[in-house]
């Protein structure tokens, strides 16, 4: 069981509160997905007040890189057993 938000540290705590803010970001060819599109970021960490943007962004960063892995890996598998079901 993944621990609790509240035993994260508070910079950890606030990536993963503005990473949930940012909107995903698909290729359309392929489904994969690219990640947060982080454009709006900087008004995030300004609305927010964010001190320390660089540990936040570190986080996020990490959490993004993590999903995106994650992600990914699923299409990959989801892909592959359609491309098995059609050559039955």
């Amino acid at each position: 069981m993944p621990p609790a938000m509240d035993m994260y540290p508070y910079e950890v705590q606030m990536a993963f509160f503005i990473y949930s803010l940012l909107s995903d970001t698909w290729e359309g060819m392929n489904g994969m997905y690219m990640g947060k599109n982080l454009s709006g970021l900087g008004e995030l960490l300004n609305i927010y007040e964010i001190e320390d943007r660089k540990t936040v962004v570190y986080f996020l960063r990490h959490i993004d890189g993590e999903r995106m892995h994650s992600i990914n890996e699923q299409v990959k598998r989801r892909q592959e057993a359609e491309k098995r079901k059609i050559k039955r």
